[in-house]
């Protein structure tokens, strides 16, 4: 066929086609050696992490060159960051998914590179690790597993929250004379228990070791030198000391395949690992072999060592002067571009060459697969996504592109999400960035973490451009270039000051304080400030003043943002960290502060809101909290303590002269009380007030007592009159009322005592008392006799008054021998 230069690099294994993609040339040097090396590739065609290999014997090197360093490359061979490295021997050397690189040192110590710049976080697996010291690690998408010295194995499910803990220990099923010769992980998304499981080879057969227990596979063709989980999980595969490779299913009950290497144990491979889930790649030094799916091999020979990095479809292989990417043929690749291939796909992709060369057969082409042209279209636009080459790319979606157009209902949305999808892979394959990304492992890494990757290599631009172009959002490219900026310009602070702002402002979503945060860390403080002032919101400006130690702009941003919760935050802050005095002359001034910590004070602290209102000069204030704190006490001795204290606040100050005198009498009246209680033991006084002080006391009989209460606070005799009134009515003395009656003047009238006893039901008593309110109207003293039951006396006082028509209404309501005197009174006021 016409496109056959597109199946170059293709080679048949049984009734498959695999191909090898080169991706980059001339990675190192030509006296680079890699095979010094430790290589560890990232996922979805990341960095690549390079470090010495301990276990070589290295050439002499003088010291300034025998410092070891962990060199991260692109995919490209380009140096993104050299880490230089004194920590103690590595042990383990892996990638997470998201492009952390994690180093675990002999003695447990693990360090998470999380950003390709030499930042790093840190922990211990603990359990012992120090002790046993670790051996070896394998690495997953989101965690590893480590294996100790002692054959326990310690796993670490996340690293943003690492919980190291021991798996179920293998040891008492290991024969005594034996040792794990290798081993490998099942990543928890392929196991049952949802937990990481680890396969071991030991004598003869393999461990399979959980959290919770082991499990003997009892097999009998061990050791295996290698062992290898395929990316999805389902198959393993095997390698004798005898140099025979197996694949068998995950769960050990069927075997797939078997291949006998030749070597017969002298010459192992150095590595076995899965290129996708069809086949297994051998890699001795400079040779590597490919077993297909029923035991055929391919064979590739290099002129340099060559490391294996795996991927979830396929594997790069890495030379010193070349990085390819080896992978089964995509099925709908395979069915457009295979020798006498006649799927419709295949066709339309020949009508479009047809038509560029103004043939007419591509019209008969067209026609020959009319009914077949959507799922050619859909399967060109597939095939182009799977192409590395722009050409192919270009000439699938030119095909997809003249096929949708001869049909009247097509939509154009796969076909315009592949078209931006390519743009965007073949920017990041660029050998500049390196990123050898793959549709599929596109797909999976998604484009936002895409980005990510892109950020953490500094390509801020192409991380915009590409935000931009796929409508991502863009504020977190913008910070981080302006932290970058921030941490490694050499510009004077307002320089960076000035271009930071430049730069972002207008930008949606960005935080000036997370920027702040990186100056302040870096030590520049002074442009931490500056750029704090451009952060919009108070609540991130905040906590970072407090950190550094700006506590009165921290405090006035903390008002002017008029959030009250913030302002407490701020003011519990600088009440720890300062003193006393220091945090109330902070306050003083501000008053939105003064008032939130009065108030709050108020309610939880009475010492803050004394020493506040002290401070203030406040005294009455002060008094009054003291005096509230006076009366809450049960102790009548502290009660006292604090009345005297509150008035000897107030003594001071001429204008509370009325405030001490009335503290000073609460005291006087306490110590009364306090007597009173003594010697009067059936009644409680202290916390009462004067006037019911002197209730009590009338009421008890202690009438001396009250009238020296009276006398020591001098009160008022009409006062004292109504207390004494209601005292003796409340005791029932009726007879102390009546002698009492007798005195010729009362402060509050007799009316008060009429009142009063018939209150209490006594109309008798109450009668007493008419007579002697004679400045009340006969009218008024007429109802009083009516009220007491007295209808006779009513009717005299009617007569006196020369009232006829009251004395007629009486008449109505009155009967028997009062009648009769009312008729009498009436006949002598009107005799006729």
């Amino acid at each position: 066929m016409s496109h056959n230069p597109a199946t170059a690099g293709w080679e048949r294994v049984e009734d498959k086609y695999y191909r090898t993609i080169q991706l980059y040339s001339a990675l190192w040097d030509p006296d680079f050696d890699l095979s010094d090396y430790i290589v560890a590739g990232a996922p979805y065609g990341g960095a690549l992490a390079l470090y010495k290999d301990e276990m070589k014997i290295q050439a002499y090197r003088s010291p300034q060159q025998s410092k070891s360093s962990i060199d991260i490359y692109s995919a490209a061979g380009r140096l993104i960051r050299r880490i230089s490295w004194d920590k103690g021997s590595i042990k383990g050397l892996g990638w997470s998914e998201d492009e952390k690189l994690l180093v675990v040192t002999e003695d447990g110590v693990v360090r998470c590179y999380y950003d390709l710049q030499g930042d790093f976080t840190q922990f211990s697996l603990g359990n012992g690790a120090e002790e046993a010291g670790v051996k070896e690690c394998r690495f997953y998408l989101t965690g590893f597993v480590a294996l100790l010295r002692n054959n326990q194995f310690i796993s670490v499910s996340r690293y943003d929250e690492p919980r190291p803990r021991l798996l179920a220990d293998p040891v008492p099923f290991i024969p005594a004379t034996e040792i794990i010769h290798s081993w490998t992980i099942l990543p928890p998304s392929y196991t049952l228990s949802r937990h990481v499981e680890v396969f071991a080879s030991t004598g003869t057969t393999i461990l399979i070791a959980d959290a919770t227990e082991v499990l003997d596979q009892m097999l009998q063709n061990g050791p295996f030198v290698h062992i290898s989980v395929s990316p999805n999980g389902k198959y393993v595969t095997l390698c004798s000391v005898e140099g025979k490779v197996w694949v068998i299913r995950s769960d050990f009950q069927e075997k797939l395949s078997e291949y006998d290497t030749g070597t017969g144990g002298e010459e192992l491979p150095r590595a076995v690992e899965w290129c996708g889930n069809d086949s297994v790649v051998l890699a001795w030094d400079e040779e590597v072999h490919m077993i297909g799916p029923g035991g055929s091999v391919l064979k590739h020979y290099y002129d340099n060592f060559a490391h294996l990095a795996p991927e979830i479809d396929g594997i790069r292989i890495i030379t010193t002067e070349k990085c390819e990417f080896l992978q089964k043929v995509p099925d709908g690749t395979e069915d457009i571009f295979k020798i006498g291939a006649t799927a419709p796909a295949s066709i339309l992709l020949d009508a479009v060459d047809q038509l560029e060369r103004k043939s007419p057969k591509a019209d008969d082409n067209i026609q020959l697969i009319r009914a077949q042209l959507p799922e050619a279209v859909d399967a060109c636009i597939k095939a182009a996504g799977h192409e590395f080459s722009a050409h192919w790319q270009k000439q699938l979606l030119k095909a997809a592109s003249f096929g949708k157009s001869v049909l009247e209902l097509y939509s154009s949305d796969e076909f315009v999400e592949m078209c931006e999808t390519l743009r965007v892979l073949n920017a990041v394959r660029f050998y500049e960035v390196g990123l050898t990304i793959t549709y599929e492992q596109f797909i999976r890494l998604t484009p936002e973490r895409l980005i990510q990757r892109l950020v953490n290599r500094q390509q801020h631009l192409l991380a915009l451009r590409v935000s931009e172009y796929l409508r991502l959002p863009t504020d977190r490219i913008y910070i981080h270039w302006a932290c970058m900026k921030v941490r490694m310009s050499a510009d004077d602070e307002d320089t960076i000051c000035r271009m930071v702002v430049a730069k972002l402002t207008g930008k949606r979503g960005i935080s000036f304080e997370e920027i702040a945060r990186t100056a302040y860390d870096e030590g520049r403080g002074r442009l931490a400030t500056q750029l704090l002032n451009y952060e919009p919101r108070a609540g991130r400006q905040v906590p970072l003043l407090l950190n550094m130690e700006e506590d009165e702009i921290a405090l006035d941003k903390a008002i002017e943002s008029g959030d009250t919760d913030l302002v407490f935050f701020v003011l519990l802050h600088l009440k720890k960290k300062l003193p006393l005095a220091n945090f109330f002359r902070m306050i003083n001034n501000r008053p939105v502060a003064s008032s939130l910590i009065e108030s709050s004070a108020r309610e939880t602290d009475p010492e803050l809101l004394k020493d506040f209102y002290y401070q203030d000069d406040r005294r009455a204030d002060g008094a009054h909290v003291i005096l509230r704190d006076s009366l809450a006490q049960k102790d009548l001795s502290l009660k006292m303590e604090k009345l005297k204290l509150a008035s000897k606040l107030l003594a001071d100050a001429k204008e509370h002269a009325l405030e001490a005198k009335a503290l000073d009498e609460s005291a006087k009246l306490l110590h009364m009380q306090e007597i009173f209680e003594k010697d009067l033991q059936q009644e409680r006084f202290v916390g009462d007030s004067i006037n019911e002080t002197i209730f009590k006391l009338i009421r008890m009989g202690y009438s001396s007592r009250a009238n020296k209460v009276k006398s020591e606070f001098k009160v008022p005799e009409k006062r004292f009159w109504w207390l004494k009134l209601r005292a003796l009515v409340a005791k029932r003395d009726w007879g102390e009322i009546e002698e009492w009656g007798k005195t010729k003047k009362s402060p509050i009238g007799w009316e008060a005592f009429f009142n009063e006893c018939l209150a209490a039901g006594n109309t008798k008593a109450a009668s007493i008392f008419i007579p002697k309110c004679a400045n009340l109207p006969p009218a008024d003293r007429m109802d009083m006799w009516v009220r007491c039951g007295n209808m006779v006396k009513a009717g005299e006082e009617a007569f006196r008054a020369k009232d006829a028509n009251a004395l007629e209404l009486l008449r109505s309501k009155a009967a028997g021998a009062a009648a009769l005197e009312i008729d009498r009174l009436l006949k002598q006021l009107r005799p006729k």
